[in-house]
């Protein structure tokens, strides 16, 4: 009895001193900053997909093909995958609130350089710097949501976060297409200007640093001279591959790859499959096809997460309440692997063949952004949950792997159509997503063991 009720005691005061871990903020403060976080995360995303629908325009003004301007927003991805790989270290070095500041300044003077740049060369780099920064959110982002909520709410928390990080995409387009409808491509990147100090101002003012009082603080007590040796170690690209020992870690990242392939090869055509399939003569009417998958995002955004959480409840009440951070898996397979691969090749098809009018392709890019909610959660979520100490390296490699993906999406989303048609190309992003629906199952049923192996 005594070594029961001494056990007994050490769980209710591991179970306070989580209570008092998540309850430091109350949660008005906690769901301004989340807010904040998902205003900061849109930036990235929507500079990643705005120059879709200029790119006509851009090539023009710089004497080059869209096929170039294709390239570097390829490019634009390369600097989205390794963005994380710095930033994720540096979060946990450097803390959440500073790494916001130092990233939004430096996203803010990138969109200014890419307005003005002169020359194509200028407007790459400048693209990638803000690739570079901007991205640093999406992994700063979960880490801060890990810091704010308990396990079994987070996935509704990312979901809010994380629809910045969807929409932003769809949001481009439309606002890009409006504005080279009417004026000087140029306009987009002041915008984002625009955008870019709302995104600083708010985090100076409401964003609190969240990291815990206990975490420890790696540049404490450092003269100036170490805290640089020490700030620079912290990039070790050890620290992002290490926590990938384990099989399920991997085919979780593989799995969130084929959505952001999905998702890239689905934009990045838009203005070349349909305005010629349809007819569509001006950028804003393109543009405004981007609102079909944009508002499937937005309606996810209310159910996947607490689909996710609720699925994760449930299997911690079957389980006696233990809780299996794979068990959240269970939410995304179904979605995954059998509702994203039908909507992608009913749509591929369906454009491929002039089915069915220009209904059908806005229907099937509407569910399958829905879908597409319904599986990032609990994805993103996992990372959060299966090695907490390291969340921010898991975070950091899923989005490494998730932005290659896209990279090549995008890269080979035109000359790829051109060439096998939509339909096909379409079929490939069908396929990718039913395997990684089916690793994610596989990872749902056997990946604690695994992780139990490896560790």
């Amino acid at each position: 009895m005594g070594a029961a009720s001494e056990v007994s005691e050490v769980r209710e005061q591991g179970s306070d001193m989580i209570e008092d871990e998540f309850n430091r903020f109350s949660h008005h403060r906690k769901v301004i900053m989340v807010v904040v976080m998902a205003w900061s995360g849109l930036l990235s995303p929507i500079s990643s997909t705005s120059v879709l629908s200029a790119i006509p325009n851009v090539a023009e003004t710089y004497n080059t093909t869209g096929s170039v301007i294709g390239i570097s927003n390829a490019l634009y991805m390369v600097f989205m995958a390794l963005s994380p790989c710095f930033w994720g270290p540096w979060c946990q070095v450097l803390g959440r609130r500073m790494s916001c500041l130092a990233t939004s300044v430096t996203f803010l003077g990138a969109s200014i350089g890419t307005a003005l740049s002169p020359n194509l060369a200028s407007f790459m780099i400048f693209r990638m710097l803000s690739a570079f920064s901007g991205t640093a959110i999406l992994v700063i982002g979960p880490a801060v949501i890990r810091d704010l909520y308990q396990p079994l709410e987070r996935a509704t928390a990312l979901a809010y976060f994380y629809t910045g990080t969807l929409v932003g995409p769809t949001i481009g387009p439309l606002l890009a297409g409006v504005i080279v409808t009417y004026t000087t491509w140029r306009v987009i990147f002041w915008m984002q200007t625009g955008l870019s100090v709302v995104s600083l101002v708010a985090i100076y003012f409401l964003l609190a640093e969240t990291q815990s009082p206990d975490a420890p603080r790696p540049l404490s007590g450092l003269s100036r001279s170490q805290q640089l040796v020490t700030f620079f170690a912290a990039t070790n690209p050890w620290r992002i591959i290490r926590p990938f020992e384990s099989p399920s870690l991997v085919i979780a990242a593989v799995a969130s790859g084929s959505l952001v392939w999905n998702q890239y090869s689905l934009l990045t055509p838009i203005r070349y499959v349909l305005n010629p399939k349809y007819h569509l003569e001006t950028p804003l009417q393109s543009g405004l096809l981007y609102l079909a998958p944009g508002v499937g995002y937005m309606l996810g955004t209310l159910g996947g997460g607490r689909w996710a959480d609720y699925t994760a409840r449930k299997w911690y009440e079957k389980r006696g309440k233990v809780f299996v951070a794979e068990d959240r898996l269970y939410a995304a397979v179904p979605f995954q692997m059998v509702v994203l691969p039908a909507c992608m090749l009913i749509y591929g098809w369906s454009v491929e063949k002039t089915l069915g009018g220009i209904a059908v392709p806005i229907v099937f890019m509407f569910l399958q952004g829905v879908a597409q909610l319904f599986c990032y959660p609990s994805l993103n979520t996992y990372c959060l949950d299966v090695k907490p100490d390291q969340s921010a390296e898991l975070i950091a490699g899923n989005f490494f792997i998730r932005y290659i993906f896209g990279a090549v999406a995008s890269a080979a989303a035109i000359p790829a159509t051109e060439v096998i048609g939509v339909g096909f190309f379409s079929t490939i992003a069908a396929a990718l997503l039913a395997v990684g629906g089916g690793g994610l199952l596989v990872v749902a049923r056997w990946g604690t063991i695994w992780r139990k192996t490896t560790s």
